[in-house]
């Protein structure tokens, strides 16, 4: 019996206790960036290398996901004779759930596991702990920027996943199976109200923050792994931070989905 309640409680303290030190680095890298005044060019880049590299891919993956909720909604309301709806069941399904959610997963897998490996390189080479002998934070330095970055970037491709997705509903439900455009886009302007658009907003900050937190975490401490050390251990940090992002991803989002409903 002994045996089995330490089996089961291993799990549950580890959990609990990689909680704690990620709210205390993402706390360290909040307070970095209410104390520092020297992080805006290194927020600049990240901004660069979070949204604006990140761009093609989000309007691709956008437009083809408005194509597919067209065409699946277009030939699921048509058996109810409400086809006029598709422009609410589009626009509402991309700009509450699937804009924040999916552009979040696509910027963990594109953004994030470049964060984690880019920290995890330099802390196993002891560049992180060259910083800290020079006296320079490495928080202020490597993260600080990073949650800055993400707080302005994921809200702005949010939105262009929203819109190329609501085109690509348009060229679906319009352009391709003729139907009326004017019903299209009247039920977009009568369903869609400022607190969808809010809440979709808000999710994306969420994840934001979720990401480059967990992302930077598991490349700050990659030399900590009980499990591998050195190159792999980086490896392994960067497919930890993909998969521990994308579950809190899903999960935050049905918090605030509850919340807002």
């Amino acid at each position: 019996m002994t045996h089995f309640l330490a089996a089961l409680g291993r799990p549950v303290w580890d959990a609990l206790n990689f909680m704690g030190s990620v709210a205390i680095f993402f706390c360290q890298g909040v307070q970095q960036v209410a104390t520092s005044g020297r992080i805006v060019l290194r927020t600049l880049r990240q901004i660069h290398v979070i949204g604006s590299q990140s761009l093609f891919l989000i309007v691709l993956i956008s437009l083809f996901c408005g194509m597919v909720l067209g065409l699946q909604g277009y030939y699921t309301l048509i058996k109810f004779g409400s086809v006029g709806f598709l422009g609410s069941v589009v626009s509402l399904s991309l700009i509450r759930e699937l804009g924040p959610v999916l552009t979040a997963i696509m910027l963990t897998g594109r953004a994030g596991s470049s964060m984690t490996a880019e920290i995890g390189v330099m802390r196993i080479s002891d560049q992180i702990d060259a910083l800290d002998v020079m006296d320079i934070n490495s928080v202020s330095y490597l993260v600080s920027p990073r949650l800055v970055a993400s707080v302005i970037s994921f809200p702005l491709l949010t939105a262009v996943f929203d819109v190329v997705g609501i085109v690509g509903g348009y060229l679906t439900g319009v352009a391709l199976l003729d139907m009326n455009q004017g019903a299209y886009f009247y039920r977009i302007s009568s369903s869609v109200t400022m607190t969808d658009v809010g809440c979709g907003f808000l999710k994306a900050v969420v994840f934001g923050l979720l990401v480059t937190t967990v992302c930077c975490h598991q490349g700050y401490f990659a030399d900590r792994r009980r499990d591998s050390v050195g190159p792999e251990a980086v490896g392994n940090a960067t497919t930890s931070a993909v998969v521990i992002a994308c579950v809190l991803i899903l999960a935050a989002d049905y918090v605030l989905t509850s919340l807002f409903l």
